[in-house]
C-alpha cells in the first residue's frame, strides 16, 4: 500500500497525511482507512486504486469541496459534515459513473473491466 503524490510513491503508515492530488494505491493484502476532517470515513479496499481530487472544510461553517476517484477496486464511504450540511459539494466517481450525496453509508465497487457498479 502506498501514496503516490507528484511522481513520488511514499509508504502508508498511520497517520499519514493525504493532500489534493495524492492517489492511494493498496495491494492484494491491504485496506485502508482513511478518516478526512469532516469525519468522512474512507475505507479502500484490496487492490484498489483512489484519487483525492480535492478536499476542503471549513471547521466553522462547513462550506467546503470533496471530490473523490475510485479509479478500481472498491470504497465503503460513511460522510461526514461537508455532505450533510453541503450534500451538493460532494462527488465521488468511478469510470463511468458519478455519485453526488444526500448525507448517507454506500459502497462503490469498480470491477477489473472498469465499469462502475454502486
Amino acid at each position: 500500500m502506498h501514496i503516490e503524490r507528484t511522481g513520488q510513491t511514499q509508504n502508508v503508515t498511520v497517520g499519514s497525511e493525504l493532500y489534493n492530488n495524492d492517489r492511494v494505491v493498496t495491494g492484494p493484502a491491504s485496506a485502508v482507512g482513511i478518516t478526512l476532517r469532516d469525519n468522512t470515513l474512507l475505507t479502500e479496499g484490496a487492490n484498489s486504486l483512489l484519487d483525492l481530487n480535492k478536499f476542503a472544510f471549513d471547521t466553522t461553517t462547513h462550506a467546503g469541496a470533496l471530490d473523490v476517484s475510485i479509479k478500481r477496486g472498491s470504497l465503503a464511504v460513511v460522510d461526514g459534515k461537508l455532505a450533510k450540511t453541503n450534500p451538493e459539494s460532494v462527488r465521488y466517481s468511478t469510470p463511468t459513473t458519478t455519485l453526488g450525496v444526500r448525507g448517507t453509508e454506500f459502497i462503490i465497487e469498480v470491477g477489473g473491466d472498469g465499469e462502475g457498479h454502486r
